[in-house]
């Protein structure tokens, strides 16, 4: 295998060798020593070679960067170079050792600066050759001593980190790994010294790579690093110089021959036959969803050969090229909306500042050739070549403003380019001839112009910004090509659901009759759908509360996930949020979005299924059949069972009459459209019976009801995608495991008896509200009655005490026995002997004894002792002391009033009738009918909060009585519940590094657990009036005087400055007029003192 040095080196031999490769070969001569033929020769096998080597060589190369990773691995445990390593001394040495390879060895330090970039965002691109030999170098520089696990090799060095599963978790690990050992430090420092331009570029890379995805604390590094050193003058001076260079170079090579270019794109155009397509995207256009963009217009439009493009294209030169990194570079400073570097960007509180904002904007401006007043011939200035250093450029203006940085904001918008005009350019005018095979390229172009002037009205409490708008898009013309450009979309995207905020929503909240225009300017002779309306069903709106008790409204896309929320999650929510102790639903509806949106996610998933979504959409049904099916079982078993006696309540021919009947009320029922299926379900059972008997149709129908509840099951998982959600949320779901006790009670009516069919009766409750509040207002006091129930029970066991003690003779009860059919045959032997021996003296004593024993068999057949043991006294006392009305002593002796225990007896039972029945027992009774009674005003007063209540604010009806917003439209366009689940489902999609201003804020309170984000009892149509509100006006005034307390620190700072300056002069002219005198007294000495004048005088000046 060649060496990369080896493979460079014959690379360098011809770099033309490419294009040679490709080019025609000449027809050999008949020399056989053609040295020429050999060399080209030569030459393909090098290629050949290098192509297929190439992976190998990545491979190995790879394994570099691992190394980098963990170095420890290559020394042995215990050794001064292992641990050393562990502390991250390599890497600190590598970097430190780079600075000094900058002017050394050039090609070494770029070597190493690509290194480190790959440490951080790497790509593995070669194939199983090249993963074999990674793993066997892996196996012998960095786990020799370990078995060949190629997944535990890369997960433990975070080698499979593929671009498109990316770990952002681990490359952050790493980034501030790297800034730990000084790799913000290494960037900067090569920043201000090297003049190679390809060290220059690699370390803007590199600090793109340690930004890379919002990296806050390698923003803080640099941000300390800048402040602390004052570094920032020269640092900022060398990218100030860089866009300066590249605004020149731009200037002298674009030197475009209008009305030659014009010429030759009519002539191409003739040529084709094909007008120029007016490609016109107005403000408000859905351009991108999750970095997705929708090209509808450019699928008809003609490819022009890229050829004839190049012909009019120019060549960027390097000063130019190095522009794209420098700004990504300054985009991802800002990213997340550091306010910090946001303003430092544009003032560093030097002696000198850089406004990098400016200049950024007046490259923009340059490069769309505003300066030579071409901004209405743009497809003059804009190719494939600079159209992606475009939309970097609007990129970055647009993450200086997002957060809002409003200084940032004014300074665009004030600058003396114009940036107003420019960047509505690009959204209106047409971009020709790149739209005509580029439609991509043009819809990403001015999607990203559209989210820039939306930065610039971001979060804005003034109008001012809205208006200067408003005045360079002309209004009525917008919205004229606004409906026809829609309408095209609408033509050849109907599927489409997808959309992205656009101009004219946050231009509406500033703009009262762009308002009314936006509602009233629908075409009418169009029979589709209104692009207007495909809009507003594409974007939402909500208010929420800044830091500074502030409201703001902002309008968002509604993400495509959201469309997969379900109408019974919708009901569920609505009607089941409770209140907190401050009368708000919003703590308990913030606790079931993250439940929300994993709903959403597994109903998307689920569509992927066609079958389990099927019959997830039907569960209803599904439930409805088997309840029918359950009371139609029941129904047989009720009129038949047992039915293998014959002895059934209904015969032959009263079945055949029930048949017609239920069949002629079911097909009247089928005309009305209502309660058709429940007859003719029933008639065909009766018929089922009549002609396949009993057993059979129970089996028949018990069957259907297993099939369909297991169904049934199915469909409830699919809703709610069950199995996803692990073992322990299945054990916990208690309605999963209802349903699934239903499966098995039914498969027990099936395969054991068929009296378990009666337990499936008890689905009532589970779909009937009110019979579930009635077993509720049981369970819900369930202590309190149970403790009342204990207190029964203590007080029984006392009454069966005292009885037992006083009262046992009275514990006589009746009883009714069995009857003793064969009771004559089995007389006692003592009662025969005795028969016996009165026979033998010849006594007639049969008379005597049959009348003794027919008295005591009637006396023990009607009464039992129930009181000879504590345990019966207890039984008795429980069992009829509670079940009869006047306590126990109905069911005991009924004593003489002569007896001396009479007054006892008397008090034991009225106190047993007051303290156990009339107390205890209906203290029970009391809690329940207490609880239902609750549970039925709850009802009541949450239908109550429903219709008159806003879910989210709390505001009640009549606050919106005699205002310019009703209650019906606050509740379903300001404070809609549905658009503040979206917007958190939303922020919970985007990538972070996408946030708008607002959307970063709310992500920041929803990681906090915050809810103040939330309006609570205000809302903006009730503060704001015609004018200013109040609160307009006192932000406004915060804001002045922060800017005016902002503008007196600087002020400060300058005058402390000014006065150290001139206090160091004096202290030099006094040093400097004490030379002088003592210069003047010696000449004096020697001249006269005219001479002494004038010399002093020669010398001062």
């Amino acid at each position: 295998m060649l060496s990369t040095s080896a493979l460079n080196s014959l690379s360098r031999s011809n770099p033309n060798y490419k294009s040679s490769s490709r080019s025609s070969r000449p027809i050999a001569p008949s020399n056989p020593w053609d040295y020429k033929n050999i060399i080209e020769k030569l030459q393909d096998i090098i290629n050949t070679l290098e192509e297929r080597l190439k992976p190998l060589v990545n491979a190995e190369l790879s394994v570099l960067v691992d190394v980098l990773h963990q170095p420890e691995l290559l020394f042995l445990e215990g050794t001064d170079a292992r641990q050393r390593c562990e502390s991250g001394g390599f890497i600190s040495k590598l970097i430190q050792h780079t600075k000094a390879l900058m002017s050394a060895e050039e090609k070494l330090c770029i070597k190493v600066l690509r290194t480190l970039q790959e440490m951080l965002i790497r790509t593995l691109d070669f194939d199983e050759k090249g993963i074999s030999l990674r793993k066997v170098l892996l196996q012998n520089y960095l786990f020799p001593n370990k078995k060949n696990n190629p997944k535990n090799d890369l997960a433990e060095l975070g080698a499979a980190g593929w671009e498109q599963e990316r770990d952002w978790a681990t490359v952050a690990a790493v980034q501030c790994r790297l800034d730990r050992e000084g790799g913000t430090k290494l960037f900067t420092d090569l920043v201000m010294s090297t003049k190679n331009d390809k060290i220059f570029q690699e370390s803007i890379q590199l600090a793109i790579c340690l930004l890379e995805g919002g990296n806050t604390e390698i923003q803080n590094s640099f941000y300390k690093l800048m402040m602390g050193d004052n570094k920032s003058e020269k640092f900022f001076k060398v990218l100030h110089d860089r866009m300066k260079d590249a605004q020149t170079d731009i200037k002298a090579t674009v030197s475009v021959n209008v009305g030659e270019m014009t010429h030759k794109a009519n002539e191409k155009e003739l040529e084709n036959g094909v007008a120029s397509p007016a490609l016109v995207l107005p403000a408000g256009l859905p351009l991108m969803v999750s970095g997705q963009s929708i090209a509808p217009v450019g699928a008809s439009m003609p490819v022009q050969p890229v050829a004839e493009q190049r012909e009019v294209e120019t060549e960027m030169g390097p000063a130019v090229i190095i522009m794209k990194p420098i700004l990504r570079f300054l985009q991802l400073l800002c990213e997340n909306h550091n306010h910090d570097l946001q303003n430092f960007l544009r003032c560093q509180n030097n002696k000198t500042n850089y406004n990098l904002v400016c200049e950024t904007l007046q490259f923009l401006d340059i490069m769309c050739g505003s300066t030579t007043g071409g901004l209405g011939l743009l497809g003059l200035y804009i190719n494939e070549s600079n159209v992606h250093l475009i939309t970097q450029t609007l990129e970055t203006l647009t993450e200086y403003c997002q957060g809002p940085c409003q200084e940032n904001q004014t300074c665009i918008v004030t600058h003396e380019s114009n940036g107003i005009d420019i960047i509505t350019a690009l959204i209106l005018n047409d971009i020709s001839p790149l739209c005509r095979y580029q439609m991509e390229m043009v819809l990403q172009l001015k999607d990203n112009a559209s989210k820039l002037l939306l930065a610039l009205m971001e979060s804005r409490h003034d109008s001012e910004n809205a208006e200067r708008i408003l005045f360079n898009l002309r209004p009525r013309e917008l919205l004229a090509r606004h409906n026809k450009i829609l309408q095209n979309l609408l033509k050849t995207q109907k599927k489409s659901k997808e959309g992205d905020e656009g101009i004219s929503s946050m231009l509406n909240l500033n703009n009262r009759p762009l308002s009314q225009m936006l509602t009233s300017s629908a075409p009418a002779a169009v029979v589709e759908q209104d692009p207007l309306e495909y809009y507003d069903l594409l974007t939402a709106q909500i208010e929420i509360v800044r830091d500074d008790r502030s409201m703001e409204q902002i309008v968002f896309p509604v993400h495509p996930i959201c469309e997969f929320l379900t109408e019974e999650s919708k009901y569920r929510v609505f009607n089941t949020t409770e209140q907190d102790e401050q009368g708000s639903k919003v703590t308990h509806f913030f606790e079931q979005t993250s439940f929300l949106h994993g709903e959403m996610e597994w109903q998307k998933k689920l569509r992927s299924m066609p079958v389990l979504f099927w019959f997830s959409r039907r569960m209803s049904l599904w439930g409805t059949i088997s309840f029918n099916l359950a009371v139609f079982v029941n129904l047989i078993i009720a009129f038949f069972y047992p039915y293998d006696s014959g002895q059934g309540a209904i015969d032959d021919s009263l079945l055949l009459m029930l048949f017609w009947i239920l069949t002629g009320l079911s097909v009247v029922g089928l005309f009305s459209q209502r309660y058709g299926f429940q007859p003719l379900t029933l008639a065909l059972i009766l018929r089922s019976i009549y002609h396949f008997g009993i057993g059979n149709t129970l089996i028949l129908l018990g069957s259907l009801n297993l099939i369909n509840k297991v169904v049934f099951v199915v469909s409830f998982v699919g809703n709610n995608g069950t199995f996803i959600m692990g073992y322990k949320a299945m054990v916990m779901d208690m309605e999963f495991l209802y349903h699934l006790g239903y499966v098995l009670t039914s498969t027990l009516g099936l395969f054991v008896h068929e009296l378990f069919y009666s337990i499936l009766l008890f689905d009532l409750i589970y779909r009937e509200e009110t019979l579930f509040n009635v077993i509720k207002s049981v369970t819900r006091n369930g202590r309190s009655i149970l403790l009342t129930a204990l207190l029964a029970l203590i007080l029984v066991y006392l009454f069966s005490i005292v009885g037992f003690l006083c009262l046992k003779e009275d514990f006589i009860m009746e009883v009714d026995r069995l009857p003793q059919i064969a009771a004559a045959p089995q007389q006692s032997e003592a009662s025969q002997e005795f028969l016996k021996s009165c026979s033998s003296d010849g006594v007639s004593c049969t008379a005597e004894t049959s009348g003794v024993t027919a008295t005591e068999d009637e006396e023990v057949a009607d009464t039992e002792r129930a009181c000879d043991t504590l345990l019966m006294c207890i039984v008795t006392v429980l069992n009829h002391g509670l079940r009869n009305g006047g306590g126990v002593g109905d069911v005991l002796r009924k004593p003489s009033k002569n007896e001396p225990l009479f007054p006892a007896r008397v008090v034991y039972d009225l106190l047993f009738y007051f303290i156990v029945i009339i107390i205890v027992l209906n203290l029970i009774f009391g809690v329940i009918i207490d609880t239902f009674a609750d549970l039925r005003s709850e009802k009541q007063k949450k239908e109550e909060v429903l219709k008159t209540t806003c879910f989210i604010c709390g505001l009640e009806r009549d606050k919106f009585d005699n205002k310019t917003v009703s209650f019906e439209d606050h509740i379903k366009q300001e404070h809609n519940i549905w658009n503040y689940l979206f917007f958190i489902v939303l922020v919970r999609e985007k990538n972070k590094t996408d946030y708008t201003g607002p959307e970063s804020y709310v992500a920041h309170m929803i990681k906090n657990n915050n809810l103040d984000w939330f309006p609570r009892m205000q809302a903006m149509s009730l503060v704001v009036t015609d004018g200013d509100g109040e609160q307009n006006e006192m932000r406004m005034l915060q804001d002045k005087l922060s800017s005016t307390m902002r503008v007196v620190t600087t002020l400060t700072s300058q005058l402390n400055e000014l006065k150290e300056q001139m206090t160091e002069q004096r202290k030099r002219r006094q040093r400097m007029g004490f030379v002088d005198v003592q210069a003047g007294a010696s000449a004096a000495a020697a001249v006269p003192p005219s001479a002494a004048g004038g010399n002093h005088q020669m010398y001062k000046t």
